[in-house]
C-alpha cells in the first residue's frame, strides 16, 4: 500500500480513484464496511482505492482538553487499512490551517485536484471542512458540481452503532470482549519489554513489562486472559503465546506506576527484554485487588492462570 504524507507526494499521473475519508481510529467493523464498499465500487469503475485519514486526531488539535485516547497507533491503523486491501492512504497532518478549509475547498483540493476521485464513499455520519460544516448531503452537492459520485454506507451495529467512541467506552469499562465485538478482533497494546521490579519472577510468575509509552488504549485496571505476540519473531510456535495480563499499579506492594505486564503461561525460560511485543486482550477475569498477604496473592494468581488456560483453550489466536 502506498503511503502519502502530503498532497505533493501524490503522483501527478494518478489515474481515477475511489476515495474514503475518516479518522478510522481502531479500524472497527463499521470502518471495514466502508472500506469494503470502496473496494467494491473501485472494482466496478476500474479505479484505484485511497483512504484519507488524519494525524493527530482533529480533536487533539482543536480541543486538546477533550482529545480521546487513541484506540490504535497510526502505524497499526495503517496496517489494518492495508490488510483490508486498499491501494493507498493519504495521511494528512491535521492543523488549525487545515481546519479552516471550507468543505468545497477541501473537496476540490484533495478529492478532485490531487486524487482525481471518480467516487467518494463515506459513512452516514461523516463531517468535514470548517467547523465540520460539510456532511454527506454537502458531499453529494459537490460531487454533482465536480464530477464525482458519492456513496454513503449506512450505520452498522448490534444494538449500538459501531464506533470508535463505543470501543473506548468498553475498554474504559474493562469490557475487552465487548470491544473485540466492535473491532472484529481482540484489542491490542504494543510496546517494548523493559525491566520492572522483578517481583513476578521472585513469585514464580515472570512478567513482560511494557514501556510507559506503549501504543494503543490501555483497558481498565484488572487481570485479563490474552495473547503475547513477539512482533519480530518468525517462528510461529514461539511467536503468539497465551498470557495472563495485568493492568494496574500493583497495590499489594504499594505500587504507584500504572503498568501493563504479561505472564506467558507456564514459561519461565523466556528472555523478552528489549523485544517489541503486542499484548492482545481476550477476556477480563477480575478487577485489580489489594491482598493482605503474599500467600493470598499467590493463591489468586494460580486461579487466574488456570482461568486463562480455560478461556484460551478453545480460541485460535489471530
Amino acid at each position: 500500500m502506498h503511503r502519502w504524507n502530503d498532497l505533493s507526494q501524490i503522483p501527478a499521473d494518478l489515474g481515477p480513484t475511489v476515495v474514503t475519508l475518516g479518522n478510522f481510529d481502531g479500524v472497527h467493523r463499521g470502518h471495514k464496511a466502508v472500506l469494503q464498499a470502496v473496494l467494491q465500487l473501485a472494482s466496478e469503475r476500474g479505479a484505484q482505492t485511497v483512504a484519507v485519514t488524519f494525524d493527530p486526531h482533529p480533536v487533539a488539535v482543536l480541543h486538546p482538553e477533550r482529545a480521546p485516547a487513541p484506540v490504535t497507533s497510526l502505524e497499526h491503523r495503517l496496517d489494518l487499512i492495508e490488510h483490508v486491501g486498499l491501494d493507498a492512504v493519504l495521511v494528512q497532518e491535521f492543523t488549525r490551517e487545515l481546519a479552516q478549509m471550507s468543505p468545497e475547498d477541501y473537496a476540490r483540493t484533495v478529492f478532485v485536484d490531487a486524487l482525481h476521485a471518480c467516487a467518494v464513499v463515506v459513512g452516514e455520519d461523516t463531517r468535514f471542512g470548517h467547523k465540520n460544516s460539510g456532511d454527506a448531503a454537502t458531499l453529494r452537492e459537490l460531487g454533482a458540481r465536480y464530477g464525482f459520485e458519492v456513496l454513503t454506507v449506512a450505520d452498522l451495529g448490534e444494538g449500538q452503532r459501531w464506533s470508535s467512541s463505543l470501543v473506548r467506552q468498553r475498554l474504559g469499562d474493562g469490557d475487552v470482549a465487548g470491544a473485540a465485538a466492535v473491532l472484529g478482533r481482540p484489542h491490542r497494546v504494543m510496546g517494548t519489554v523493559v525491566h520492572g521490579d522483578h517481583r513476578g519472577r521472585e513469585l514464580g510468575y515472570p512478567t513482560a513489562n511494557l514501556t510507559q509509552d506503549a501504543e494503543g488504549m490501555i483497558p481498565a485496571d484488572g487481570v485479563y486472559a490474552g495473547w503475547l505476540t513477539r512482533v519480530a519473531l518468525d517462528d510461529d510456535q514461539e511467536r503468539v503465546l497465551p498470557a495472563a495480563i495485568s493492568v494496574g499499579t500493583n497495590p499489594t506492594f504499594e505500587g504507584t506506576q500504572r503498568r501493563v505486564e504479561a505472564y506467558v503461561l507456564d514459561r519461565t525460560d523466556l528472555d523478552l527484554y528489549g523485544e517489541q511485543v503486542a499484548v492482545e486482550f481476550v477476556e477480563r477475569l477480575r478487577p485489580t485487588l489489594k491482598f493482605d498477604s503474599v500467600e493470598e496473592l499467590l493463591k489468586v494468581m494460580a486461579d487466574d492462570v488456570q482461568r486463562c488456560r480455560e478461556v484460551l483453550s478453545s480460541i485460535v489466536p489471530a
